[in-house]
């Protein structure tokens, strides 16, 4: 358990270094610099320690075990990079946009986790893969969805420097949302 401790929290780090120089390039150096913040929490930290195993995010562990991850359930109703974060079933609109700033800041997450999780076998491809892979993608905002596959496409296309920065991120943005 020790050992998880330490390489959980190497992990939460280096994740969160990752999101802080990619939300710099995007303009939004704040939302880098708080995000993931709810991952030193208890209810975070304590079942992502449990389950960590390096390879696999301790969260789908949890949820393979116990068919839900309480660590997940809190970690999305406290960050508005989440698409989860604005689900509501009783709004006229279930699935509202993302605003910018948290749309920036759900590219930056989830590049950086690629590049956490794949290490030096990381590739741009896999960012779009695991996202149009994703079971839960009915729940996003159509517009938001094409956003974020076409920010995918062009880190293919294009590489990080010329993808991830706020005039590309905005221009994209805008290119879906009315």
């Amino acid at each position: 358990m020790i050992k998880n401790l330490f390489m959980h929290l190497h992990t939460v780090n280096k994740h969160r270094w990752y999101v802080f120089k990619l939300s710099i390039r995007a303009g939004i150096p704040f939302r880098g610099l708080i995000h993931d913040l709810s991952k030193y929490s208890p209810s975070e930290f304590i079942e992502s320690v449990k389950y960590f195993d390096g390879k696999v995010s301790p969260i789908k562990k949890s949820k393979m075990d116990n068919g839900y991850s309480k660590a997940w359930l809190h970690h999305k109703g406290r960050n508005k990079h989440h698409f989860e974060y604005w689900y509501d079933f009783n709004s006229p609109i279930s699935v509202p946009v993302i605003p910018f700033k948290y749309f920036c800041e759900l590219i930056c997450d989830n590049i950086a986790a690629s590049m956490t999780y794949s290490g030096k076998d990381y590739k741009p491809e896999n960012n779009l893969r695991y996202f149009n892979n994703r079971k839960d993608l009915k729940y996003i905002n159509e517009d938001i969805k094409k956003a974020i596959q076409d920010v995918y496409r062009q880190l293919i296309d294009n590489g990080l420097k010329k993808t991830i920065n706020k005039g590309n991120l905005k221009k994209t943005y805008n290119k879906y949302i009315k």
